[in-house]
């Protein structure tokens, strides 16, 4: 079985997505549509920007989903049987199997890219990998730091974890994390705490435009950051999608279960090769591959 999953927030790089304009009509028509929709020319900063042009949270969410979707759109054959995506991925994941048409993704995406910035803006926060640390380990001190907000955030893959939380926090966090023998506790230059409970204001705002747009039934399962299973249900796809900005980003144990329920393929769809690298190290002897 076919898994097509979709990279979030870091996978971003200069001039992504300028091939598929040009040489797909398909897309080109996509990109300029998302121009008008956004209310910026996106492909400019796309196609010419630099890197710390596409580092602003109101560019790089839209451009990661609109270079993974229109990856999805104008492949060949593109029938998986189940997706999933990593954070922000799990937008164009339900692009990709019907459950959003194109323009309510990329709204969706822009508004949730503004509250997050916004979040960030009124609680400067940060995040941190860990490597090295049995999971466990990790809550547990996570746990451990009072007066601060530090918690586990992305399970990525085995042994690499990211916390979020308050700067304090995450440097109380880092120490600890070393003393109690972590191979790394590296701060991430990111502009906020996503995935923690610091982006509460964020989650109002998108729980708001996600309750106003419209939701198909999706073509084929979406395993999501929150809830990790098999979901087809459309207002459990609603309810994990507005619990996700608050909510650890739960990439290890997804992939584990599109395993256990029959995946033997993932395929990457968007920018980079960063998911890949984790389903390997999460499962060695399925085959992976990006479109």
């Amino acid at each position: 079985m076919k898994a097509i999953v979709f990279p979030g927030q870091g996978a971003q790089f200069p001039g992504m997505g300028k091939d598929l304009y040009e040489q797909n009509p398909k897309a080109k028509e996509l990109f300029e549509k998302a121009n008008e929709v956004l209310g910026f020319r996106i492909t400019d900063v796309m196609f010419d920007g630099t890197a710390e042009q596409l580092k602003e949270t109101k560019v790089t969410q839209p451009a990661i989903f609109l270079h993974s979707v229109m990856l999805a759109m104008t492949a060949e054959g593109f029938n998986p049987d189940m997706v999933a995506g990593h954070s922000l991925g799990e937008f164009s994941a339900l692009v990709a199997n019907g459950v959003l048409t194109f323009e309510d993704g990329l709204k969706l995406v822009s508004q949730r890219a503004l509250a997050m910035q916004e979040a960030c803006e009124i609680n400067p926060s940060t995040m941190a990998a860990i490597l090295g640390l049995a999971d466990e380990k990790v809550e547990e001190i996570c746990d451990s730091i009072t007066g601060e907000i530090v918690v586990a955030a992305n399970y990525n893959c085995p042994g690499q974890l990211v916390i979020s939380g308050s700067n304090k926090g995450i440097e109380i966090a880092c120490e600890k994390m070393k003393e109690a023998g972590a191979k790394r506790a590296l701060p991430l230059p990111v502009g906020g705490a996503f995935h923690s409970p610091l982006m509460e204001p964020a989650r109002q705002k998108l729980q708001d435009a996600i309750l106003a747009t419209q939701f198909s039934t999706p073509s084929c399962p979406v395993y999501q950051n929150v809830s990790t299973t098999a979901v087809t249900d459309v207002e459990e796809i609603k309810k994990n999608l507005i619990a996700q900005l608050t909510a650890p980003v739960k990439w290890t144990q997804s992939v584990q279960n599109m395993v256990a329920d029959g995946a033997t393929e993932f395929i990457e769809c968007g920018p980079g090769k960063v998911l890949q690298g984790l389903v390997k190290k999460i499962s060695p002897t399925v085959e992976t591959a990006s479109i």
